[in-house]
């Protein structure tokens, strides 16, 4: 996926400004930024549900701004920070939400929907919650199987939106694996910084509303730009099992030896 010049305002303030980025081909790319950077704002641009002022994003060389819906949903799933869906319905049902795009109004679930629906449910680990009602459901329980709907639309892009920001650690770890062994070209919002250190293969900043920094996880989350953008004082080193960058943040008024 490839964002170009994409700029969004709402009277007059603008909230995007510009943003050129790109998320590479079957990764998890991790949008990172404080409170107000504009990170919700340009989730929901990249996926039409807020229409941009300016620019484009290209998926696999078309413009989703020229797709019709139908098209756009079979080429783009989004998964939002709070698991919706207050009816009372089986989760079975909630997970073939996701072959709406591939079906007329009038027709029925088919046998390869329903098969599409239960593989999806087997790979975040749900199938035996099928016939279980949906409002029976825990938080992380709910986020899985809204990961298993936006799976079953087959999508080329999954946008999340801090998917896991009301989970437990347990939780939040299963999710991102989950999202991980998917392989999907998957862009994610996300508020733990070690968290998108251990499971984004690309990293995307954002400050009032624009792009401060891009590239690999290592190359992104240095001492100076947490300091810069963040404001807290870090330290990166190295997982002792991944490799990956490892933060450990200083308290507030607390003085580091030198």
């Amino acid at each position: 996926m490839k964002v170009h010049e994409l700029s969004w305002s709402i009277k007059g303030t603008v909230i995007i400004d510009g943003i050129v980025l790109h998320a590479p081909h079957g990764k998890i790319t991790g949008l990172l930024g404080p409170n107000g950077s504009g990170k919700t704002t340009l989730l929901r641009a990249v996926a039409r549900l807020a229409r941009a002022d300016r620019g484009a994003v290209h998926l696999d060389g078309s413009d989703l701004a020229r797709l019709r819906r139908r098209d756009l949903a079979r080429r783009l799933a989004v998964v939002e920070q709070h698991a919706g869906t207050d009816l009372d319905v089986s989760v079975l049902d909630v997970v073939l939400l996701g072959r709406t795009p591939y079906r007329s109004a009038l027709q029925s679930d088919s046998e390869q929907d329903r098969r599409l629906a239960f593989e999806a449910l087997a790979q975040v680990n749900m199938a035996e919650f099928a016939s279980r009602r949906w409002n029976t459901l825990s938080g992380g329980e709910k986020q899985r199987v809204h990961l298993a709907r936006a799976l079953t639309q087959r999508p080329a892009l999954l946008v999340l939106d801090e998917p896991t920001n009301h989970l437990d650690i347990a939780h939040a770890l299963s999710l991102l694996a989950l999202v991980q062994r998917a392989g999907l070209t998957t862009f994610a919002a996300l508020h733990d910084l070690n968290l998108a250190a251990m499971y984004c293969d690309h990293l995307v900043v954002l400050r009032e509303g624009r792009v401060v920094a891009g590239g690999a996880p290592h190359d992104v989350l240095t001492p100076e730009l947490l300091m810069d953008v963040f404001d807290v004082r870090a330290d990166v080193g190295r997982h002792p099992e991944t490799g990956r960058p490892l933060l450990t943040f200083h308290p507030p008024g607390v003085v580091v030896p030198s």
